[in-house]
């Protein structure tokens, strides 16, 4: 029992101890920037799950992450805030439009939900299509500015001109991004959270007032939306309004879904193992869309709690086989 109990703190603490010295055993860029999207789509897939605690099913997280990267990208080069400020502006600018939002429909439930937060991401592309003189319409924005350099002497410089910088940079706001939803999903607010995804109904007759928490989980999650928004824009240094479509807010439910989204490390795994495959089979790249869904359907089926019980199912079936042996 002992053994298990201090096995987690020990492998999480060899987790990231790895992710930080990962730059120095990697030198190819392209394996460093595969790396980069993961821990993007991970802060993306986590954000989204803090949603799907109150039993709420968001699909507008595309266009979220489509207004932190205008919103950036605007500031930045058209009204000439320093990034470090706008990059915190543009989650704010996601969770505002999450407020306006969220108050007017957040008594609709289940799929109407979805179906309306797939509208409003639809709403916002094409604002950005059609609103050329701000936001260059489908052509996009390009020659974002990077990041200004951080500088302390004698111990660190990061000017932004190499993967590694951009590295460290998404590997910090993840840290401090899963810490807060962390501590968010443990705390009080978080079980009241729970609570109205078991039954609304019942938090509401103990006194909890389900529509401002779950317009305050729906705005907490895109905040975070817009700040990989802004990070994204600022690595790519190009963003168009078709960059942030459809099929990446379904994708990143998938990540949710086959890694578990009833465990906090459950969008960490699934976002990882399908940010990275993909890569492992590019030849299937044109059949991307059928290989998703048939390992969502085999999860589904076969494994409803998600990859991060995997471990947990195979050593029930061990013990089980070697007590009947």
């Amino acid at each position: 029992m002992s053994s298990r109990k201090f096995a987690k703190p020990f492998l999480t603490v060899a987790g990231v101890l790895l992710v930080f010295i990962l730059p120095a055993v990697i030198d190819e860029p392209y394996t460093l920037h595969i790396f980069i999207m993961a821990a993007l789509n991970i802060l993306l897939t986590s954000s989204l799950r803090i949603i799907a605690l109150t039993g709420q099913l968001s699909l507008a997280h595309g266009g979220m992450m489509a207004v932190g990267a205008y919103t950036y990208s605007l500031m930045v080069m058209k009204v000439g805030i320093c990034s470090w400020v706008a990059l915190p502006l543009a989650g704010l600018a996601a969770a505002s439009i999450a407020l306006f939002v969220g108050f007017p429909f957040v008594r609709i439930k289940g799929i109407y939900f979805a179906m309306v937060t797939v509208f409003l991401a639809e709403m916002i592309t094409l604002m950005a299509e059609q609103w050329r003189s701000i936001t260059g319409g489908s052509s996009g924005l390009f020659s974002i500015p990077r990041p200004e350099a951080l500088v302390i002497p004698g111990l660190l410089k990061m000017d932004f001109t190499s993967k590694v910088d951009f590295y460290y940079l998404i590997i910090a706001l993840l840290v401090i991004s899963l810490v807060i939803l962390y501590a968010v999903e443990h705390s009080r607010i978080g079980l009241t959270f729970l609570s109205i995804q078991q039954s609304d109904a019942l938090a509401e007759s103990v006194g909890v007032n389900t529509d401002r928490y779950k317009v305050l989980a729906f705005c907490l999650g895109c905040f975070f939306a817009g700040m990989a928004g802004a990070f994204y824009s600022q690595y790519i240094r190009a963003i168009s309004p078709r960059t942030f479509n459809f099929f990446f807010a379904i994708y990143l439910v998938v990540y949710m879904i086959v890694g578990g989204g009833k465990k906090f490390a459950g969008p960490v795994v699934g976002a990882f193992i399908f940010t990275a495959l993909p890569e492992l089979f590019r030849w299937l790249k044109e059949f991307q869309p059928f290989v998703f869904a048939s390992a969502l359907m085999a999860v589904i089926f076969f494994l409803p709690e998600g990859l991060i019980c995997l471990p947990e199912r195979l050593v029930a079936l061990y013990r089980a086989r070697r007590n009947h042996a």
